[in-house]
């Protein structure tokens, strides 16, 4: 059996030899029955129905034939038989239906199809079995008992595929095969299996799909495909049917829809809501890529080479080609179409239709700009599919979609903003920007303006009712077809739509509270529609029981019109008469009765009688028409009749000659009657005159009133008639008024003069000019001067200018060029005219090359004027203000141009043009007008601008008072800003805690002030909110221990000790330890105590008591919380005692601490070695043999080997224990000269040791190393160690002890005490108070060595080059050591700078030592200075030995780096942050010398206090990665590609330590980090362009990465010198501008120190 294609019928081929159709209808519940019946001669096998054939369904018979079933005839008729009879045993439909394929049991397949006139049936293929399994999709698959599937193609019938299966496990006979609806799969039936193959359209093959395996499924005997592809039925001989969903995939899209992919080529996609379904399939079998829907009913997918698009609710998919980009757009505003918009092109989509069927060219895809509409033809129109859009924003273009040709181009004078058809097409309304509302009709193809100031406008659906807003107006045209007929209300607000529902129309208006509803009148709308449709009866049944208005009126003349070219004439009569046309309706009415006498004597229609026709083309007023109608009929009385009825005679009489009738004389006289009756004599005359009776025509035109045509006559035919009739005519024209032709008629007549009068007194000037010009030429100029009068006075003044300039009044031409506006000929009549006359003019033509933009012309003309402040004030109203600045040095003095520059920025600034009133206050230098401009109208960015170019020196203060100003005004984030730009960030950070808005204080301080000032602010948040609530915010930003530690160093111990109970108890016992050491420097030594004893450090409070030698203080506090410490006390007792050189009571001590050991130190520390001898062998034989020695031994060597005294006492400091450093640094002694200096160097180092960790013993120990030093004659080394503990009087003592006077009075100047002491100590005699006394010296080295100690090394090489250089060298090196030793290397290199031909290896060490070690460190100017002065020296040396010119180079380079840090440090100290920033990249040349950590820390320091942000944010980034390598040495390698073009090295050695503290390296972390967010900076290096290669390069590099190029290095930045820049005035090269900057601040030369000033 098979269905039909819309499934309403079911063809069965029955075995008892009949076929039967049965009607099932479309629904369940409709009645079925046999609609047809073929009986056959033999079985029918087979039967199909092709999808394309209706009425038609094919069978397959037992005896071989194919036959046609045709069910309107119900008849079969033979398609073919096959040659030998064998039997059908399959027929299939091709997918198109156009053919069939049946195939029979000798496997032979023939395909027939229906295509052409005379279709054709030709043998297929032989198929090895006979192929009961039959089917055609893309291919045709045929199957059989043999277990293999073969799939043919269907142009040539070649195998495109063979699937053999007979060795399967599952082979079985094929029975059923059925492709699905795309074609592209096809399953096959056997037992128990489902065979799948696929086509894979990559490939281009068909591939095995795999089976599926069903049991107790057994034989298949049927198989079929629902439409869309979802589900295969499968019917089997056990008369079991089932249904298997097929399907790839299904996706739920936004829980809306279902996609079901039947197939790579086939989706279908269900509404989950309705269930309503579209089937898309692409036609092309290409894989379906993604589906989208938009506006939850448009349907988007796309395939490799097309594009799907869909209508749910219409089910219309169509597919066109497309190769998809992603970027196109589309438009989904109409239900029938859809554009794609890709590349300024439009491609229009029918719904259902499978090709584009439009393409437009726009830029303007708007929905107010495009019109699409499509309407099905009715009674009177097409079909309709227009498009209306934008060629461009004046030009609208309507194309009709069905046969693709332009309708109309609608060229427009301004920018269109909204378009759109009516429903029919007919007519566009569109709006410009102007607001004004035009109507264009396609059909006249002509535009006429509706309304001005629209604001809305619409059709009203399904109408074509036009509605729109005027202002306050509510206009609506129901006659579209008479636009000047509009109906107007008044409403209150604003339109918003137009809705049409339940028999009613109703504008809404929006009131702004309320929302009003404004009803339509129904009927005219209606009337509209009926017109449309051509219903002209129900339009005039509508018109009828309305009122006759305006609007009515143009209705009914619209449809009578209409019923006139549909020859409906009752309707059009009875428009007449409603209209009250009353003999328009009586002409009808009687065309009627005539129409229906013909249509009774004929019996057709009557209006076609050629009499109907020619009454109705004469009352259209085609009378040609109506003629040709009447005299093909023979009824040229009925002509001549038509004619004279309507009075047209001489219609009448051309018909009458044309047709020779013998009424043509009849009719002429009838004519001349009838004109002369009704006074038409000039009419008759016209005839006397075409028939050649001249004489008879003229007093006719004079009756009539026509002298002119009288004139004409006789000039035309040269008619001589008498005087009397000649001045008839002449008076006639004369009193007429027609003087011109009076003048023409002398002029005939010779009468020369009296025809140059009348031409005059007519104006008629150019004939009179002519004249003249022939007979008179003396009059001429005259003539043209009143020519030129006559014209000035019609106001004609461009046509008066010729003619002064011919009648040479210039004058006269030049004010008539004025008015008129003709300036090309204003400026060529300019040189005629005198200048005070030309004057007035040129102003004139000045303003007009102004308006016309012109300045250069208007320039000229206003200097010709005397007018140069005009020309500046034009030049300055279009800021062109260097042409301004030329009149103005021109023409005005120096105080006019600032006067006039002053007040027209004065009025500028008044106007708003502040940029332009900028300009002009700058020209004249009035750069505080500029800047006050700028300060009162708030515009405080352009103030700053200006003060930072014009008044730098104020920029700080202007920053300050602006914030403080802003901050007043309560914007604070713009106050903020200013306080940081005047470097007060500070400010900003006490604004906001003024104002409670700690959050932006915190802020300010993280980011500008570092780690630690931000711990401040949160402090003093803290504070302000005080208790456990501080202690939270502490906490909440991690800042609660160092807030504490914060708040113990400003001495807020009771803050502290409330933060730490609250937050971290743990910091409780640190607090009142500090709170201890607090009070004990505050004397409170009780409070002290008792706050130790709470820390638990009862031995701090115990050496507290032995500081301050309170002894009974000490013991209370051991014996009562840690007796341990008693010995020491006593033993700290005891020394006390022992310098007070009370022995006998310190041994007691010691005995009663147990501790005789201390006892003997004691004695041996003093020299009283026979004491320590006896304490030794009463309580400590065991030390007397060893004491015996060292004894002996004291003499002679040092009690212990120095080195290992420092190794022993730096391994101490090491640990904490400085007491017993100190000790260890005491016990050295020296025997001789060599060694005393050393060991002077070691008791120096202990005393500074205990004035930092042990103050209460610093007296003692600076006491005891003085006097030691003073025994071996070192007064001087003894005054300072004194002074370096800060016991000045007892350093007074020892200098005078010394006799150095000098030394002492040094010491004591600036303090009144110290030199009352000094003077009164000279009083009592002290020894050497003499001044100018000096020591006994064992020798000039002495002395020498004691200038060198006091700093006077000019006096000691003056001595010691007497013993030579060599030995100076060496005295100099020997006291540079100890100066290094004691990490005073700057005086060490001012020292060394004396040195003479440094040519000594150890001495070239030293000055490398020295210099290396200052740039290391944190040194200061005057010992940089110093270097540079010892390495000057040495290059001067070494240029003198040619041997060592690689260590001079190395020297050379040092120099430069020492140079540029000595630089560095004076330009930072004397605020030039430019110049320092520029010194601090230089030096980054020089890491060899310089520490890199230190290098690249500086100089993104110093550029950021510059300004310079990004080259900051590179070195300080590029510091971190430094710390990082130093910190993790085996880590991974330093990253050099911001480095990479630049002459920066990076092979140098990382350093061993850190420059900075963890603090300090924390901030600069957290400052990289917060300007790497800022997208403002960029974070690169600076460049500059190479002179030779012209690339950029690294602004700071001498060297160019690309060409390696060397430039000329300024000494004093560093920086490469720019082209124009160049000085060189003390031998060494400088960049102009950094040399004066330098200058002007130092007054010296950077390089030599000489005296130098600024070179301009």
């Amino acid at each position: 059996m098979a269905f039909s294609p819309d499934g309403a019928k079911l063809a069965v081929a029955q075995s008892d030899n009949i076929i039967f159709v049965y009607k099932l209808g479309s629904g369940w519940g409709e009645k079925k029955s046999i609609c047809n019946k073929f009986l056959q001669a033999s079985p029918p096998t087979a039967v199909c129905w092709p999808i394309l054939r209706p009425y038609e369904c094919v069978f397959g018979l037992a005896e071989g034939k194919v036959k046609i079933g045709q069910l309107r005839s119900n008849k079969a008729a033979t398609l073919y038989t096959h040659p030998q009879g064998a039997a059908v045993v399959a027929v299939a439909g091709s997918k198109e239906g156009d053919a069939i394929v049946a195939a029979h049991a000798d496997g032979s397949m023939y395909v027939f199809s229906f295509e052409g006139q005379n279709p054709v049936v030709q043998l297929f293929a032989n198929h090895p079995v006979a192929p009961v399994a039959l089917s055609w999709g893309n291919a045709i698959c045929a199957a059989g008992g043999d277990g293999q599937a073969l799939l043919y193609n269907p142009q040539t019938g070649d195998v495109e595929g063979t699937f053999d299966h007979r060795k399967a496990d599952r082979a079985r006979d094929y029975t059923q095969a059925a492709f699905n609806p795309s074609g592209d799969c096809v399953v096959l039936g056997a037992y128990n299996t489902l065979q799948i193959l696929l086509y894979n359209h990559q490939r281009g093959l068909w591939e095995d799909a795999g089976h599926k395996k069903i049991e107790n499924l057994y034989a298949v005997s049927a198989l079929e495909w629902k439409p869309d592809g979802s589900t295969l039925v499968v019917g089997n001989v056990a008369g079991c049917v089932d249904c298997w969903e097929a399907c790839v995939k299904k996706v739920n899209y936004m829980g809306k829809f279902e996609f079901t992919y039947v197939s790579q080529s086939q989706v279908i996609v269900k509404r989950l809501q309705t269930g309503s379904r579209i089937v898309l399939m692409s036609r092309f079998g290409h894989e379906i890529a993604k589906v989208n829907i938009k506006d939850d009913r448009y349907l988007v997918a796309h395939t490799c080479e097309t594009l799907l698009l869909g209508d749910l609710e219409s089910c219309k998919p169509s597919e066109i080609p497309w190769r998809s980009t992603g970027t196109e757009k589309f438009i989904f505003d109409n239900p029938h179409f859809a554009i794609v918009y890709y590349a300024g092109e439009m491609s229009i989509v029918e719904y259902g239709c499978n090709e584009v069927v439009g393409v437009c060219r726009t830029e303007n895809i708007s929905p107010y700009l495009l019109s699409i509409r499509y309407a099905p033809a009715s009674a009177r129109l097409e079909e309709n599919k227009k498009i209306a859009y934008l060629v461009d924003l004046q030009t609208v273009k309507i194309v009709n979609l069905v046969t693709n040709s332009t309708l109309a181009t609608v060229l427009h004078d301004a920018k269109v903003d909204w378009l759109e058809l009516n429903e029919h097409g007919t007519h566009l309304l569109f709006r410009d920007k102007r607001r004004q509302l035009h109507l264009y009709e396609l059909k006249s193809q002509k535009s006429s303006t509706l309304l001005s100031y629209c604001s809305y406008v619409q059709w009203v659906p399904g109408s074509n009712v036009v509605v729109a807003q005027n202002r306050d107006s509510l206009c609506v045209w129901y006659s579209i077809g008479a636009p000047d007929r509009v109906m107007m209300f008044r409403i209150k607000g604003d339109v918003e739509d137009i809705e049409r529902a339940g028999g009613r129309t109703e504008v809404i208006v929006n009131e702004g509270v309320d929302v009003a509803s404004y009803a339509l009148d129904e009927n005219l709308i209606a009337f509209g529609t009926a017109v449309e449709l051509g219903d002209l009866d129900q339009a005039a049944d509508i018109l009828d029981p309305l009122e006759l208005t305006p609007d009515t009126e143009a209705m009914w003349m619209q449809l009578s019109q209409q019923a006139l070219e549909d020859r409906k004439l009752v309707i059009a009569e009875r428009c007449y008469a409603a209209l009250g046309y009353v003999t328009k309706a009586r002409y009808l009415h009687a065309t009627n009765k005539m129409a229906h006498k013909a249509s009774k004597d004929t019996n057709s229609d009557g209006t076609n009688n050629f009499y109907v026709k020619a009454k109705l083309s004469a009352l259209g007023k085609q009378w040609q028409a109506s003629e040709n109608l009447l005299l093909e009929q023979g009824k040229v009385d009925d002509v001549l009749n038509m004619y004279i009825e309507m009075h047209h005679w001489e219609d009448a009489i051309s018909v009458a000659q044309r047709l020779q009738s013998p009424e043509v004389e009849t009719l002429r006289d009838n004519h001349y009657q009838w004109l002369l009756e009704t006074g038409q004599e000039g009419e008759v005359a016209r005839i006397h005159e075409r028939e050649g009776q001249f004489v008879q025509a003229i007093p006719l035109y004079l009756k009539s009133g026509q002298p002119y045509r009288a004139a004409k006559a006789i000039m035309d035919h040269d008619i001589q008639c008498g005087p009397e009739l000649m001045d008839s005519v002449m008076s006639a024209l004369g009193g007429a008024g027609m003087l011109e032709q009076l003048g023409s008629l002398y002029e005939h007549q010779g009468m020369l003069h009296e025809a140059k009068d009348a031409y005059l007194k007519g104006n008629a000037f150019r004939k009179a000019l002519n004249l003249c010009k022939r007979e008179s030429l003396g009059e001429v100029q005259e003539i043209e001067e009143d020519w030129g009068d006559w014209l000035m006075h019609q106001r004609q003044t461009d046509a008066a200018i010729n003619h002064y300039i011919e009648a040479g009044t210039y004058e006269k031409a030049m004010q008539a060029a004025t008015e008129a506006c003709q300036w090309s000929k204003a400026v060529s009549i300019i040189p005629n005219l005198d200048r005070k006359v030309a004057v007035p003019y040129c102003i004139k033509i000045a303003r007009y090359y102004e308006d016309s933009r012109n300045f250069e012309e208007a320039e000229r003309y206003y200097i010709l004027s005397d007018m140069p402040k005009a020309a500046l004030n034009m030049y300055a109203t279009v800021a062109k203000w260097d042409a301004a600045h030329r009149v103005a040095t021109g023409y005005l003095t120096e105080s006019e141009i600032k006067h006039f520059y002053t007040l027209k920025a004065s009025d500028l600034e008044n106007s708003g043009k502040l940029k332009d009133a900028e300009k002009m206050y700058i020209t004249v230098k009035e750069y505080d007008l500029a800047i006050n401009m700028y300060k009162k109208k708030g515009m405080y960015d352009q103030m700053i601008r200006l003060v930072s170019i014009y008044r730098k020196n104020l920029l700080k203060d202007t920053h300050h008072h602006l914030a403080q100003q802003l901050e007043a005004s309560m914007s604070f984030k713009d106050a903020e800003e200013h306080y940081v730009q005047a470097q007060e960030w500070k400010g900003a950070v006490q604004m906001y805690r003024a104002q409670n808005m700690w959050d932006d204080a915190l802020r300010v301080a993280r980011h500008h002030g570092g780690a630690n000032a931000s711990k401040q602010v949160a402090y003093a948040w803290a504070v302000s909110l005080g208790g456990e609530e501080g202690a939270k915010l502490l906490n909440k930003f991690g800042l609660t221990e160092p807030a504490i530690e914060y708040a113990i160093e400003s001495g807020a111990f009771m803050h502290a000790f409330d933060l730490a109970k609250h937050s971290m108890k743990s910091k409780l016992p640190e607090v009142h330890l500090k709170y201890a050491m607090f009070l004990e420097d505050e004397g409170k030594f009780k409070e002290a105590e008792a706050e130790f004893i709470r820390a638990e450090k009862p031995r701090e409070a115990i050496d507290m008591y032995i500081h301050q030698q309170d002894w009974n203080g000490a013991v209370g506090v051991a014996n009562d919380f840690d007796p341990s410490s008693l010995p020491d006390i006593y033993v700290a007792n005891a020394r006390f005692l022992s310098g007070r050189k009370d022995f006998a009571q310190a041994e007691a001590l010691c005995l009663q601490a147990k501790m005789p050991e201390a006892a003997i130190k004691i004695y041996k520390e003093s020299g009283q070695w026979e004491e320590a001898l006896r304490v030794a062998e009463t309580y400590v034989p065991s030390m007397t043999e060893e004491i015996s020695q060292q004894m002996d031994a004291n003499q002679s060597q040092p009690s212990q080997a120095l080195h290992q005294i420092v190794s022993k006492a730096k391994s101490l400091v090491s640990a904490n224990r400085h007491s017993e450093a100190i000790e260890m640094y005491m016990q050295a002694n020296g025997s001789n000269k060599s060694e005393m200096d050393e060991v002077a160097a070691m008791w120096e180092h202990a005393v500074k040791l205990a004035a930092v960790h042990a103050p209460y013993k610093v007296k003692e120990v600076a006491s005891s190393a003085a006097g030691r030093l003073t025994r071996a004659g070192r007064h001087i080394q003894a005054a300072d160690i004194f002074i370096s503990a800060d016991l000045l009087k007892e350093a007074i003592d020892i200098c005078m002890e010394g006799g150095l006077a000098e030394k002492a009075r040094e010491i004591a100047t600036g303090d009144s005490a110290l030199m009352s002491y000094l003077d009164n100590s000279r009083g009592e005699g002290a020894p050497g108070a003499e001044a100018g006394s000096r020591p006994p010296a064992e020798g000039r080295g002495d002395e020498i060595e004691m200038l060198l100690q006091q700093g006077q090394y000019e006096k000691a090489k003056d001595l010691g080059m007497k013993q030579g250089a060599k030995s100076w060298n060496k005295m100099a090196m020997k006291a540079a050591k100890q100066k290094i030793y004691h990490s005073r290397c700057g005086d060490a290199a001012a020292l060394l700078a004396h040195c003479e031909n440094p040519d000594d290896d150890n001495l070239i060490k030293m000055l490398k030592h020295v210099a290396v070690d200052l740039l290391g460190g944190h040194s200061d100017s005057p010992a940089l200075k110093a270097s540079c002065t010892m390495l000057h020296n040495a290059v001067r040396s070494l240029e003198l030995i040619s041997s060592q010119h690689s260590l001079l180079q190395e020297f050379k380079q040092l120099l430069e780096a020492t140079h540029f840090s000595c630089l560095k440090q004076e330009c930072q100290e004397a605020g030039l942050k430019k110049l320092a920033a520029k010194q601090a990249a230089a030096l980054l040349r020089y890491t060899a010398f310089v520490p890199a950590d230190k290098a690249f820390y500086e100089a993104g320091i110093a550029m950021r206090e510059s300004g310079e942000l990004n080259m900051a944010f590179v070195y300080l980034n590029r510091y971190l990665d430094l710390i990082e390598a130093i910190d993790e040495p085996d880590g991974e390698q330093l990253d050099n590609a911001d480095f990479a073009e630049t002459d920066i090295p990076y092979d140098f050695a990382l350093p061993s330590e850190h420059f900075l503290a963890e603090g300090e390296r924390e901030e600069v972390r957290d400052w990289v980090l917060t300007l790497s967010m800022d997208q403002r900076v960029d974070q690169a290096l600076t460049l500059r362009t190479c002179d030779s290669c012209g690339v950029d390069t690294y602004s700071a590099g001498i060297r160019c990465h690309a060409c390696h190029s060397e430039s000329e290095m300024c000494i004093v930045t560093g920086y490469p010198i720019l082209p124009g820049e160049h000085v060189n005035l003390t031998g060494v090269s400088a960049c102009r501008t950094n040399w004066n900057a330098y200058v002007a601040h130092f007054k010296s030369c950077p390089w030599t120190r000489q005296p130098q000033s600024p070179m301009y």
